[in-house]
């Protein structure tokens, strides 16, 4: 077995020491200049400030407010995903007419650009002439059109919805593959045994899918936690902040307002939180998988 395991790690060398030089060097060189003060007021020269740039951050009500919005956005949308995500991949997974094309379709939100996406949505929630006021007044729930865009809990709804459209199929997919993986058997030997579907789902279905929902939410989290690209097309971060994640706020620190030190002690924060959230689910899934008496 040791033989074995110093063969194993001799051929991830080389994988292992290009992940150094990718990842390694970035994250100790921001680890680094977050100990330093470097901006247009040193004239962009790095000077040794120790702890300031996390004593600032602990005063700064910008960061707060931009970490709740990220925690919010996060929680509401990977919940949201994960249970329409679970719905769609037990659809899919049925013997249905069409079942191809209807797997096909379902993933082409996710496959096209984010960009292109906030683009969309963003015209879909316009308060002069998009489809969701169209609707609503159609329907006769709203007398005269919402300014989705313009308010602040308006707005955090869109953006959630936005990204709910586009990264649901991911959720679905990797579920999908675990439903597929799942022996038919098991459910003929329940149902002989007189137990219903929803039995099976809650006895089977859920315990033996547990590890890859757990997988899907380690890789959304981690996604909705460093969103960029569909806030900063839909909203900017606005109405006065009402949008603004730790991402955007980053940008902005490092790019508009050349603070490089700042910039990247909020790069660390979000890296310690990601770093953390890793953890927890990988003993997560490690206990699902060595407590589950089905796998």
């Amino acid at each position: 077995m040791k033989q074995q395991q110093k063969k194993a790690w001799l051929l991830l060398l080389p994988a292992l020491i290009l992940l150094m030089l990718v990842f390694a060097y970035p994250i100790g060189r921001t680890f680094w200049l977050s100990f330093f003060t470097e901006n247009l007021g040193t004239k962009l020269r790095p000077i040794y400030s120790g702890l300031d740039n996390y004593m600032r951050m602990v005063g700064d009500s910008r960061f707060w407010e931009s970490l709740r919005n990220t925690t919010i956005f996060t929680v509401v949308s990977v919940l949201l995903e994960v249970i329409l995500g679970l719905n769609i991949a037990l659809l899919l997974n049925q013997q249905i007419l069409g079942r191809n094309i209807v797997r096909t379709v379902a993933i082409l939100p996710w496959a096209l650009p984010t960009a292109i996406i906030g683009l969309i949505w963003n015209w879909i929630f316009n308060d002069q002439f998009g489809v969701v006021n169209d609707l609503l007044i159609k329907w006769h729930w709203i007398d005269s059109g919402i300014n989705w865009l313009g308010e602040p809990i308006t707005a955090m709804i869109a953006v959630i919805v936005a990204d709910v459209w586009k990264t649901t199929p991911f959720i679905s997919i990797i579920l999908l593959a675990g439903l597929q993986g799942i022996p038919p058997d098991l459910y003929e030997a329940h149902e002989v045994d007189g137990a219903t579907p929803w039995q099976s789902f809650y006895l089977i279905t859920l315990p033996l899918l547990m590890p890859q929902i757990i997988i899907a939410l380690l890789f959304r989290l981690a996604q909705a936690f460093g969103i960029f690209d569909l806030i900063s097309v839909m909203t900017g971060g606005g109405p006065g902040g009402a949008t603004e994640v730790i991402s955007l706020y980053t940008y902005s620190t490092v790019m508009r307002y050349l603070d490089f030190g700042y910039g990247a002690t909020l790069v660390v924060i979000t890296f310690l939180v990601l770093t953390i959230t890793v953890i927890i689910f990988g003993l997560l899934l490690r206990n699902s998988s060595q407590n589950n008496p089905l796998l």
